[in-house]
């Protein structure tokens, strides 16, 4: 018998590649993540810190002024950090809607591959059949060319 071949084996391999670049893309937009993450970190530790020197000059007395050039700043760090907040909610949710990509590509990719083993079983059973009815036959002329002897 020929070598098992399976007709969707280009179909697979396509599936596999979508597969691979769609996991790339969720890689990329993790990344992403963690970036947008850190910048929000940042500009809190910068709103904290300044907070804290605003209060701790606060307690040695400054000028209305000053006071009023802390809360200038502080107003700008909390609106920096609420869009950055903005930024990294909307990189979680492409991030998540990359996951739910990979997750389809694999099942695709999934379903190939399993059609595949089922075949090559399939192909693998029938070729041993055929094996065992060639062994048969043989072993039936064997026997009738020694029993005509």
């Amino acid at each position: 018998m020929k070598k098992f071949q399976f007709s969707l084996d280009g179909v697979l391999g396509y599936r596999q590649q979508v597969l691979e670049s769609r996991q790339n893309e969720y890689a990329k937009a993790l990344g992403q993540v963690r970036e947008q993450q850190d910048r929000v970190d940042d500009a809190t530790a910068r709103y904290r810190q300044l907070n804290q020197r605003f209060r701790e000059e606060a307690a040695d007395g400054i000028t209305a002024a000053d006071a009023l050039g802390f809360e200038n700043g502080l107003r700008v760090l909390e609106a920096e950090i609420a869009r950055e907040t903005r930024r990294l909610e909307e990189c979680r949710q492409a991030a998540e809607e990359k996951r739910a990509q990979v997750l389809q590509a694999h099942m695709d990719a999934t379903i190939l591959e399993r059609l595949k083993e089922k075949q090559k079983d399939a192909y693998q059973k029938e070729a041993q059949k055929s094996d065992e009815r060639f062994i048969d036959e043989l072993v039936s002329a064997t026997r009738a060319v020694k029993s005509s002897q």
